[in-house]
């Protein structure tokens, strides 16, 4: 019969909740024999849940836990605290019913057709230890949820917070709260299915103010007066109106200007791993980077570029270091700054790049701007996106990441460029840390697949002291014909770097055999190569983190390098180039001498 197995839920849950050790806000198990093979979390344990992972003692940190849910008669439930029935006249709205035995008689809410009052399904929660994921509240009887839909959860004591739905299942709809699920009462909250998407106030006043990953202010300052709200998750954008990405960013950066340049509207992400100076190419890359103009460019006002940056899963050192870098340096009057920690709810992680993004679009495409978006780290997105996955107990893919991943990437990369009729651009450049330096692992490849090209950030080149320690021979921007040449940079651009590739990596492959043959076997050519190589690395891609090269000084330190081999031996640039080019510090040194 149906009410026996409701009956002894109910019996066991008031044992249980009898038990000392089980109402202390770390669950203890101390009364169940080790290893425990199940523990029911009775009424006492509601308030234990912290943002959307259940405060666990050290005893039961880093066990696996697996869900079950059992319906019953119980008081309370610690899978959803927010629990009731639609009692409130006010549209979508729904207040907890203080009774959990018996439903409130409810009156019919008003409001558009479709949208309903919806009660939160009152159940137990069995756990077993096998893994617990962040576990979202559970609504039920919501009449056509939509998915992607906004929830502002209003606690007793007046504070809203907001969620977002999850998965939708005919009239259950899964809430998953961006702030947690910390101190809310279950007899005393208020609920509100607002029928949209998430939006975002939008303005002028953005620029040079800081932001959490949800869009909250944290700079001190007042709230941003709104001009209009935009869908985070930007407007479908017709790819017969794209425009082809030209004209190059100058970041200042020896080794990305020269052989790997950045070209407007495009998306060049940067591939580091943990330990290495991201953050401070990053922050360098903020400082330094502007338009180099060429001759067809509408704009020629420094005034029209901006930078948006955003953070993800970074923790309080980072986020410091940031923030007093483009603050002591000026750039923060140009920079619009959002900032998710570590310890910030995993749901505002994947919110905190399309802020971002929304925020692009409309400075470029608005207001005609040139934007820089600098996105890190993006591991920490994908990591939120696994567990995001997990909660909802979706099919995993390859290392546990859901199948969707390289879809859910594709809305974030996919929405930098250039718009037809619009003089603004959006420039990505976002940052991802490969786990254990593996380049095979799915968030860099992936990102390989979408995005046009990678700058590879190596642990050797860092362990020698160098910085920036940029790879170049892994490294590719496919875009980077497009954005130098003559009219846009120099003649010579696209001749000078194929002619370091060249002699860079017949240098690499000179070094490995000097460790076999040792150097007395070598060749004179051999020698030469060696020299360029050494001084590839020390003159070319060292510099200071605060020196900034133009793109013109980083051709001139390459035509010094080059000059170490005879004309002969430089096959990549064509003999037109190297008579203007390759004698040229010789002439400058002869007119200098006459002036004299």
């Amino acid at each position: 019969p149906f009410w026996p197995r409701h009956l002894g839920a109910f019996l066991l849950a008031r044992f249980l909740r009898g038990r000392s050790s089980l109402r202390t806000r770390s669950i203890s198990t101390s009364s169940c024999p080790r290893p425990p093979s199940m523990l029911l979390l009775p009424a006492a344990t509601t308030r234990c849940i912290h943002g959307s992972i259940i405060e666990l003692s050290p005893a039961l940190k880093g066990a696996d836990f697996r869900r079950e849910r059992l319906t019953a008669v119980a008081a309370h439930s610690i899978l959803a605290p927010l629990r009731g029935t639609p009692y409130s006249r006010a549209p979508w709205a729904a207040t907890p019913s203080c009774s959990p035995y018996r439903p409130t008689p409810y009156a019919r809410p008003s409001g558009r057709q479709g949208r309903a009052a919806s009660r939160v399904h009152n159940f137990m929660a069995l756990l077993l230890c096998s893994g617990v994921p962040f576990i979202p509240p559970l609504m039920d009887n919501v009449k056509f949820p939509t998915y992607g839909e906004i929830v502002n959860v209003t606690l007793s004591d007046g504070s809203v917070r907001q969620g977002q739905i999850l998965e939708v299942n005919k009239k259950k709809a899964i809430v998953q709260v961006f702030e947690g699920t910390s101190n809310i009462d279950v007899r005393d909250c208020h609920i509100e299915f607002t029928g949209d998407t998430l939006k975002m106030p939008i303005s002028d006043d953005l620029m040079g103010r800081a932001f959490n990953g949800s869009g909250k202010p944290i700079d001190n300052g007042p709230a941003v007066l709104a001009e209009e709200f935009l869908d985070i998750n930007g407007a479908p954008l017709n790819p017969k109106s794209r425009v082809y990405p030209k004209e190059m960013i100058q970041t200042g950066i020896s080794a990305i200007d020269t052989m790997n340049s950045v070209v407007r509207g495009q998306k060049l992400p940067l591939f580091s791993a943990a330990g290495l100076p991201h953050n401070e190419i990053a922050a360098q890359v903020c400082r330094q980077a502007s338009l180099v103009k060429g001759k067809d460019t509408l704009d020629h006002s420094q005034e029209n570029f901006s930078i948006v940056f955003g953070a993800m899963g970074v923790n309080m050192e980072t986020a410091r270091f940031f923030r007093n870098d483009f603050e002591e340096n000026g750039s923060m009057e140009n920079v619009v700054l959002f900032m998710n920690l570590a310890n910030d709810p995993t749901i505002e992680r994947i919110v905190t790049p399309r802020l971002a993004l929304t925020t692009a679009e409309y400075f470029a495409y608005t207001r005609e701007q040139h934007v820089f978006v600098i996105l890190t780290d993006m591991s920490s997105y994908a990591d939120a996106l696994r567990e995001v996955s997990a909660a909802r107990e979706e099919v995993p893919g390859r290392r546990g990441y859901p199948g969707y991943m390289y879809t859910d990437l594709s809305t974030i990369y996919e929405r930098a460029g250039r718009v037809e009729g619009r003089n603004g651009s959006i420039t990505q450049f976002p940052i991802l840390t490969m786990p254990n330096d593996d380049i095979t692992h799915p968030i860099p490849d992936l990102t390989g697949y979408i995005t046009e090209g990678q700058i590879f950030v190596d642990r050797s080149l860092h362990n020698k002291q160098i910085y920036p320690p940029i790879n170049v021979l892994p490294s590719l921007s496919r875009l980077m014909k497009s954005g130098i040449g003559k009219g846009m940079t120099r003649g010579d651009h696209a001749n000078v770097s194929d002619q370091m590739y060249a002699n860079y990596a017949i240098g690499q492959d000179t070094r490995a055999m000097k460790a076999v043959v040792g150097e007395e076997a070598l060749s004179e050519d051999e020698h030469k190569y060696l020299e360029f190589t050494d001084k590839f690395e020390t003159k070319f891609l060292q510099q200071n983190p605060y020196e900034n090269r133009d793109v013109f000084t980083s051709l001139d330190i390459a035509w010094t390098l080059l000059r170490i081999f005879p004309q002969e031996l430089l096959k990549k640039i064509p003999q037109k180039v190297k008579d203007e080019y390759y004698d040229r510090e010789k002439e400058i040194q002869k007119a200098v001498n006459g002036l004299k």
